[in-house]
């Protein structure tokens, strides 16, 4: 029932696990996610003239665009990094190192108290670029790009939630990139069990730490987690 540490089967668990996390951020940001994909595709629609106006003035269409805009360095980075951050996973403590940085960069949030901006083009490509520093082990994808937009003075619920909604189209395309050859390979029908349920453990864990982390944000309680982190980070560090 279980499955091996590497081959096809991990993959296939990693695929899923990714798969599960998404649909737990669909499911609570649904109708957000359903108003932009409506608005996105209607403004599209118009004619090219009219999509700086539509930018400006439908905040669904505009919300779109800017995640999109995310993938733009997250990408640039997958490209060119891609086989450095693999490497990194090849020494657990790495792992360790890195948690300490989430850590850092967690604490760091207490200096901005009042945050009070709001997402824009520029804020939006340089919280892409703190997301592609996520492709690290121990770096936190949501905190990484939560704590940039508070640095960047945004609004603490938006950045939460511009966060959250910017992770679909990543985990997607991650998953779909990490699962391309198991279509080809297959996975045994014994393993299937196991990774139905790890899908669905993911999934339910997706949604309450989705809660968990909008309850702390929203207090400006980050530095939370930066104990967690550095207690994690400082274990795999002395016991790797």
């Amino acid at each position: 029932m279980g499955l091996d540490a590497d081959g096809e089967e991990f993959t296939a668990l990693v695929v899923f696990v990714h798969l599960g996390t998404a649909l737990s951020v669909l499911t609570i940001y649904r109708q957000e996610v359903g108003a932009m994909v409506y608005h996105f595709f209607a403004s599209l629609r118009k004619p090219p003239g009219k999509w700086l106006p539509e930018y400006r003035r439908n905040k669904h269409f505009r919300k779109g665009i800017l995640i999109l805009a995310t993938l733009v360095p997250t990408g640039i980075a997958f490209i060119f990094v891609k086989d450095l951050v693999e490497a990194t996973f090849e020494e657990p403590r790495w792992v360790g190192g890195f948690l300490i940085v989430t850590a850092v960069l967690l604490t760091l949030t207490m200096l901005r108290k009042h945050p009070h901006g709001h997402m824009t083009m520029g804020r939006a490509l340089l919280v892409g670029m703190a997301q592609s520093f996520a492709m690290l082990p121990g770096i936190s994808r949501s905190g990484s790009t939560i704590a940039a937009s508070l640095y960047l003075n945004v609004e603490r619920e938006e950045a939460a939630n511009f966060s959250f909604l910017m992770a679909i189209p990543v985990i997607l395309a991650g998953a779909l990139i990490e699962g391309k050859d198991l279509l080809d390979k297959g996975i045994s029908s014994d393993k299937w069990l196991a990774i139905l349920v790890s899908t669905i453990v993911a999934y339910f864990s997706g949604l309450v730490a989705i809660r968990l982390v909008l309850h702390f944000v929203r207090r400006g309680k980050l530095q939370y987690f930066a104990v967690y982190c550095v207690i994690a980070g400082g274990l795999a560090l002395w016991l790797l």
